[in-house]
């Protein structure tokens, strides 16, 4: 009788023990962040990435990291241009971009180890928006589609379909055309290849330097007032959300400061949105102004409070620079 008690005991215990492990699983959520959510990652976003060696030296940094590539429609080529009176000199897109980072590419889908994909997140950043353009650009994304990150075209579209990981994610703006031709006309069922940025709300101002001036007036809710859709998945700000004025006003870097940044951060995150600020420089043989802090130490600031932050994408020119930092940052 005994053993048998200590049997049913112990049977009991197992029970017991199994119903526990029920409860707590259920507790759970189904499934934890993936690496690549919003919060979950910080990249250098290289900044204006088209001139003479600079996407050499953005690779060079390592991955992940992301890399813009500004556009522009000539004679019937999307080439990589910051300036559209220079589009007849510029490259083209396909050769400048997805030729050089080809090896890459393929040598991930070959490793298939994906802890860190996206390895880089293309910034796409239309300086013209034909329609032909983005037809164009849409047909060379379908040409790489393996190697990209994707989600199902559904016919709910304020929902956020599960990312299909790729070794690349593609970003693009806010511009509603590009919302037309990069989603709404893919047939239900399809997959949204590359994913737009929320719309822009406009701060106070009569003009653009008083509304610089007034940005970090216009509260987190209010400057984030949407959350993720399938499409719109991102927030671009420029640092003047931050700071009044922006790079060329900036003053002593305060804690005042540092809040507004992570509310703006805090509320991207929560609406589920990756956030991008651009861009932070710090170059004292350049005049202050445009994106410039005017000293390595002011921009310095900025980048630990970023990455303190948790912003998911820095934008800036001085690549090398900021890969240290964050890598400084990784290992504390």
């Amino acid at each position: 009788m005994r053993t048998a008690c200590l049997r049913l005991s112990a049977a009991a215990l197992a029970l017991v023990a199994a119903m526990a492990t029920v409860v707590v699983n259920a507790q759970r959520p189904a499934s934890a962040e993936p690496h690549f959510a919003a919060g979950q990652r910080m990249l250098l976003d290289a900044h204006n990435c088209y001139n003479h060696d600079e996407l050499d030296r953005a690779l060079s940094t390592g991955t992940p990291l992301a890399i813009e590539q500004d556009l522009a429609w000539y004679q019937g080529r999307s080439v990589v241009t910051h300036a559209i009176e220079d589009a007849a000199s510029s490259p083209d897109f396909e050769t400048y971009f997805f030729q050089k980072v080809k090896p890459v590419m393929e040598k991930a889908l070959a490793e298939n180890r994906r802890a860190d994909w996206p390895l880089i997140t293309l910034n796409l950043d239309f300086k013209t928006n034909e329609p032909a353009h983005h037809a164009f650009v849409l047909a060379l994304l379908h040409k790489y589609e393996a190697w990209l990150t994707t989600a199902k075209r559904t016919s709910t579209p304020d929902v956020a379909e599960p990312l299909t990981v790729g070794p690349m994610l593609v970003l693009t703006g806010s511009n509603n055309t590009q919302q037309v031709d990069f989603h709404d006309q893919v047939a239900v069922g399809q997959k949204v290849l590359l994913f737009g940025a929320i719309n822009d709300v406009a701060p106070p101002g009569a003009n653009a330097t008083e509304r610089a001036q007034n940005y970090p007036s216009v509260a987190a809710d209010s400057a984030i007032p949407v959350r993720v859709t399938n499409y719109r998945r991102w927030v671009n700000f420029p640092w003047a959300a931050v700071e009044a004025g922006g790079q060329g006003k900036a003053g002593e870097w305060t804690a005042e400061d540092a809040a507004r940044l992570n509310a703006l951060v805090s509320r991207a995150h929560a609406m589920n949105l990756w956030i991008r600020f651009y861009t932070l420089n710090g170059d004292d043989k350049q005049p202050v102004g445009g994106y410039n802090f005017g000293t390595a130490a002011a921009a310095l600031l900025r980048w630990k409070a970023g990455i303190d932050a948790k912003v998911d994408f820095l934008a800036t020119d001085q690549y090398e620079d900021l890969a240290r930092v964050r890598a400084a940052a990784l290992t504390r």
